[in-house]
């Protein structure tokens, strides 16, 4: 085994595992990492993920993503699973404080953050917001395939409007 010697090694190992599928080798250098240095912002955001996506424990995920914001605001991987877990855990008043977050840091993927958006005014059942949110998305869109996506859900909020509409039936009598 290598002896890794800084901090950024053990990361860039950590990440290496993690792309090969090794989870617990991954999650082993996340740790080891947050242990020897509990203000390595990016370790956090992994943690946060794992958290999230691989052990569904929504409680320390988020733990993780608001101390990697905290630490590095700027990073703009974060506020976009940071988003989706606020949005499923319907925390409403931090939706918006992150979304804002996030537009607001350069290279934060736009389009995913205003579909999330979308989601969630989905979810409220917010029709109009929720159409407004996707065309957004779908304006910041950067390939045509996520355009595309964009694009459905608008077709699907607006077939969810014609059919939430009231139907009103006229009588004629004359035969």
């Amino acid at each position: 085994m290598d002896i890794l010697y800084t901090v950024e090694e053990k990361y860039l190992q950590a990440v290496e595992e993690l792309n090969y599928g090794e989870l617990p080798k991954a999650l082993h250098y996340f740790n080891e990492i947050i242990n020897t240095e509990p203000d390595y912002a990016r370790a956090h955001y992994q943690l946060g993920c794992f958290y999230h996506y691989q052990f569904k424990n929504f409680q320390t995920a988020g733990y993780h993503y608001q101390k990697c914001v905290e630490l590095e605001p700027e990073f703009p991987d974060v506020y976009e699973h940071y988003l989706k877990l606020v949005v499923t855990l319907k925390m409403h008043k931090l939706v918006e404080q992150i979304a804002e977050k996030a537009l607001a840091v350069p290279g934060a993927n736009k389009a995913q953050i205003y579909e999330n958006l979308g989601l969630y005014a989905e979810e409220q059942q917010n029709l109009r917001t929720a159409k407004e949110q996707y065309k957004k998305a779908a304006l910041s869109a950067v390939s045509s395939t996520d355009h595309s996506l964009y694009q459905d859900h608008i077709k699907r909020i607006t077939a969810k409007k014609i059919a939430g509409q009231t139907m009103t039936y006229t009588y004629d009598q004359e035969q």
